[in-house]
């Protein structure tokens, strides 16, 4: 593809890249195709005046040039007369006469294509057809069962074809390209379409190094980031301890304000008063009374162990209560355990 010339569009000089891409290589400038131009209106200008000066045909062609204008556009007799100078013919695609040959366009050199002023090239080289068009971004390469195709949708949209007759100047291209067949992976675009993409790339670029600059001032890199990130990450664990700790704590305290309650019910009222000596002498003096009232209206009994003594109330009492603080003693230090092996494991998962 390196080989192959290709002139890209500049202003409105597509008749210029036309027959450069051609001829392959740099054959005609704008001067030179405006003196053609300048020429092709003084020959008609000339017949025009065979007619007489004062004639309306006449005065109608001193108007500007038809074969040329300022955008560097030239009409068909330009190119039909510039290509002569290298013994070459333009005849029309889809004449009478040229339909009448039945030719393959297969079999054919090359193609000029025109519509709404613009011109291009379609040529084979060695032995592969190429779209050489100026618009483009570079060569575009066209398959011998395509080029039919190609041919008959640019008629569709209007375009005018001619067929370039004659043996084309020797190019480097086609020397290189009879050897050798090339592939195309990815076709290329109009120029307008790589332009919008370099100028969307350019604005994506711009806007990436914006932030860049932008995090680059507040200090705040890709690893600060991370770091803030761990730590706030730790800190929610760490909160999420706490309160699941504190929640624990208090379904334990209401647990244990159930079971006093409880252990309460169960014990004697007279266990929570508070009684003077006094009192409790008056009512140890009557429980004793009361006893050996028992014990002269009934029977006597059989003998107890000399080891053994007699269970007083108060000694009862004792002994219910010390049950019931052995019990909460017991349940205090499940719930201190308990709460050890939770801290435990927080502590175990914080460090995962």
């Amino acid at each position: 593809m390196e080989s192959i010339f290709h002139e890209k569009q500049e202003g409105s000089l597509c008749a210029q890249h036309c027959l450069n891409n051609l001829l392959q290589g740099e054959y005609f400038s704008p001067v030179e195709l405006s003196s053609i131009a300048h020429q092709l209106d003084e020959e008609e200008r000339m017949r025009m005046a065979e007619g007489g000066v004062t004639s309306e045909d006449y005065r109608t062609f001193l108007q500007p040039s038809g074969n040329m204008d300022d955008s560097g556009f030239f009409s068909i007799q330009v190119i039909s007369n510039a290509l002569k100078v290298w013994g070459l013919e333009l005849i029309l695609f889809n004449s009478p006469e040229y339909q009448r040959l039945r030719i393959d366009p297969i079999n054919e050199r090359s193609f000029i294509c025109n519509y709404k002023e613009h011109w291009f090239t379609v040529r084979k080289l060695g032995k592969q057809w190429f779209n050489l068009n100026s618009l483009l971004t570079g060569p575009e390469l066209i398959s011998d069962t395509y080029l039919a195709l190609f041919l008959a949708q640019l008629q569709q949209e209007g375009y005018s074809i001619f067929v370039v007759k004659g043996d084309l100047p020797d190019c480097e291209a086609d020397q290189l390209l009879q050897m050798i067949r090339v592939q195309q992976m990815h076709r290329p675009k109009l120029i307008g379409e790589e332009l919008a993409q370099l100028k969307e790339q350019r604005v994506q670029k711009t806007d990436l190094e914006r932030v860049l600059e932008a995090n680059d001032g507040s200090g705040m890199l890709d690893e600060d980031e991370e770091d803030l990130q761990r730590a706030l990450a730790l800190s929610r664990q760490e909160i999420d301890m706490e309160d699941e700790e504190a929640d624990l704590r208090r379904a334990i305290q209401l647990s244990m304000q159930g079971t006093s309650r409880n252990i309460s019910q169960d014990i004697p009222q007279t266990s929570g008063t508070h009684l003077t000596s006094e009192e409790l002498r008056k009512r140890r003096e009557a429980y004793f009374e009361k006893q050996q009232q028992q014990q002269q209206q009934d029977p006597p009994g059989p003998l107890t162990h000399p080891c053994e003594k007699p269970t007083t109330s108060s000694e009862a009492l004792s002994s219910e209560l010390g049950d019931a603080m052995s019990e909460e003693d017991m349940l205090q230090a499940a719930v201190t355990m308990s709460l050890e092996t939770v801290r435990n494991n927080f502590k175990t998962e914080g460090k995962k």
